[in-house]
């Protein structure tokens, strides 16, 4: 893939851009974030009003702890096509990382609109109102998740704590009793258990 993308370099503009950005993704995935940076830069200046190649450029600026300047690539990204998903769940990433959450709850809620059976983002707006400290919310969102993801136990153990914490014990017993069943490994979920037999 990567020879292949490589041989378009030398085209046009638009041509080079997607390349570009197709070869930035890549070394993003491998983890070579220079060569990342390198060819997200490159795909950002052959066309300024690619939309992947503004997201990708702001995942190298992130991956190196700048969140705010990723930001700025994200809504420049986000200005160019509205419905760029990956753009605004970055976005949404970057402002949780720098605790600006309402922000990071509008672009979540915005991408439920769009998306409503996105796991990832309904994982993230539950996750947001446990920071928010609001655990009624939070269970509501992983409740909708678990009809999307029935099978996931970290998701049916984080439901099994929310419960507990809001003193619910039968429903805290159920949800971490279903996560046991689906990965039987979890130290903290045999623990809570375990406690709860004794009691």
């Amino acid at each position: 893939a990567l020879e292949t993308l490589k041989m378009f370099e030398k085209k046009d503009s638009r041509v080079k851009s997607a390349a570009a950005t197709n070869l930035s993704f890549l070394y993003y995935l491998g983890n070579e974030l220079e060569q990342a940076t390198n060819y997200a830069d490159l795909a950002v200046s052959s066309d300024r009003y690619n939309p992947a190649a503004l997201t990708n450029k702001g995942n190298t600026v992130f991956a190196n702890g700048d969140y705010e300047k990723a930001a700025e690539f994200y809504k420049e990204a986000l200005r160019n096509d509205s419905l760029c998903t990956e753009a605004l769940y970055n976005l949404g990433l970057a402002y949780k990382k720098l605790n600006r959450i309402d922000e990071a709850l509008d672009c979540f809620l915005k991408l439920h609109a769009i998306l409503p059976n996105s796991a990832q983002v309904l994982y993230q707006l539950a996750s947001i109102y446990q920071i928010m400290e609001d655990p009624n919310q939070a269970i509501e969102w992983l409740l909708q998740l678990i009809t999307v993801v029935p099978t996931d136990p970290h998701v049916l153990s984080k439901l099994g704590n929310l419960y507990d914490t809001e003193g619910d014990k039968s429903q805290a017993f159920h949800y971490y009793s279903e996560s046991y069943r689906y990965f039987p490994s979890n130290i903290e979920v045999i623990e809570w258990l375990g406690a709860y037999y004794i009691d």
